[in-house]
């Protein structure tokens, strides 16, 4: 399958098959039920069904893409674009005018201005900023004290994110507001584009008037850093000054709608996913401590017993290997959407214009028809010898084409930095209370991760 096979439907094609429909839906939910009560076994399951099948969310057809390959045709294809259940339910918090949701100019424009700060050579200027906050997380650990890793993980996260974009001194406590907050909104946001029904969710109950606090939480904390930032008459080199100096196609600056969605796509998502993904490396590190072990023995190697440096990130092979690994298995973003602009084709069957199509990198990393042993965690099979048989689009954590996540680098190089610290400073165990179960929301991250440091 490639991308030029992606092609607009003529009159005098030959007529295209339709997707088969899923088994198992019910009277107005349609799917929705089962992606609700367990998506990730539902969307798994769907690869037995076909490489495209239709399913039913309430009233809404959705064709579910079930293939690396066409996964990769999707995401690189101008006949599909950002929209659909995913986006819809998440414009609440993003707004339509964010980078995360915009499309076509408009998302151009918004990507030149956020691109200068994530540019392979500009990374190392936040290194020292990625080691003072990675080493002040582990000295904030004791031996034998019990941490909650949600909180922890969302701190560094946001202050990491604040620090080096918008160059503001994160407090704890707005770090902790994000944290709460984005618990809520992100779960309520799944609900809401799993079983869309749009009226009930307008209603004054508790679930609903927890997600609007939430939601109103979040967008008042971007209004004060916006706010303090034009108080304060500073212009430092930061992505904050870009966006308040940034004009739009008539040479005219942005609106304000736009400056504060853009913040908001720079703060939650990114904060969300590598939050999620640190709870993810703290659950590796805990459960295969010979994983541990290695990481810790590879550092020490590079580093000969000095503590381990943002410089170090590009030696730690091992290391990254064990990111990119935990990231297959476990990965934040699990499921996405693409809306159709025209009538095309898409591995052989017929997709209408209009129509929404879902997919999921979590069911499509753990494709045992592309993984050797793919529910094990296995490092080593991102070294380069076994890495090239592995199918070019069953692992895209950070996407392709022009919706390719801009800070892979950045997100990469602190994940990295933040397993090597942890795992040269400590082993880690689960105490009794901890919950370390996949909570499904927009995002994957255990449920409730509370583990003991043991200093080495």
């Amino acid at each position: 399958m490639t991308v030029e096979s992606v092609k607009p439907v003529t009159p005098d094609a030959p007529e295209l098959r339709e997707p088969p429909l899923a088994g198992g839906g019910v009277p107005l939910l349609g799917h929705g039920w089962k992606l609700a009560r367990d998506p990730l076994a539902f969307m798994s399951q769907l690869r037995d069904h076909g490489d495209i099948v239709r399913l039913r969310l309430g009233p809404k057809t959705v064709y579910a893409v079930t293939t690396p390959a066409l996964t990769g045709a999707l995401a690189l294809s101008p006949d599909y674009i950002i929209a659909g259940p995913l986006w819809e339910s998440l414009e609440g918090l993003l707004g339509k005018e964010g980078v995360a949701t915009a499309n076509g100019p408009l998302h151009r424009r918004q990507r030149r201005i956020i691109q200068p700060a994530f540019r392979l050579d500009a990374i190392p200027a936040y290194g020292p900023i990625m080691e003072e906050e990675t080493r002040a997380l582990a000295e904030r650990w004791k031996g034998g004290e019990t941490i909650d890793c949600t909180s922890e993980s969302f701190r560094i996260a946001v202050r990491v994110a604040a620090r080096c974009l918008l160059r503001g001194q994160f407090m704890d406590e707005r770090a902790e507001r994000l944290c709460v907050a984005l618990a809520s909104v992100f779960q309520g946001m799944y609900h809401r584009m799993v079983v869309p029904l749009g009226p009930l969710y307008r209603l004054p109950l508790p679930a609903n008037r927890e997600f609007n606090r939430a939601l109103a939480d979040l967008h008042l904390l971007v209004d004060e850093i916006v706010a303090e930032r034009r108080a304060s008459g500073q212009k430092p080199d930061d992505l904050l000054t870009a966006l308040l100096e940034a004009k739009d196609d008539n040479g005219d600056p942005i609106g304000e709608q736009e400056i504060h969605d853009q913040v908001v796509a720079i703060l939650t998502p990114g904060s969300e996913t590598i939050a999620s993904t640190i709870m993810s490396l703290l659950l590796v590190l805990a459960d295969h401590p010979e994983q541990s072990d290695k990481v810790c023995a590879e550092v020490r190697e590079v580093t000969g017993g000095r503590p381990v440096a943002f410089d170090d990130v590009r030696r730690l092979t091992h290391t990254n290997n064990v990111v990119i690994e935990a990231m297959r298995l476990r990965p934040a973003v699990w499921i996405l959407t693409r809306r159709a602009v025209a009538d095309t084709e898409l591995g052989g069957y017929r997709i209408p214009a209009g129509a929404d199509i879902v997919y999921s990198p979590y069911a499509i990393q753990r494709d045992p028809r592309s993984y050797e042993r793919h529910l094990e965690f296995d490092p080593d099979r991102w070294r380069p010898e076994r890495s090239k048989d592995i199918p070019k689009y069953a692992m895209r954590p950070f996407s392709v084409g022009n919706r390719k996540c801009p800070s892979d680098h950045f997100s990469m190089a602190l994940l990295t930095l933040v397993t090597a610290v942890l795992a040269d400073g400590f082993r880690f165990e689960q105490v009794p209370d901890s919950a370390d179960a996949t909570r499904v929301g927009i995002t994957l991250r255990p449920q409730r991760l509370r583990l003991k440091p043991v200093p080495r």
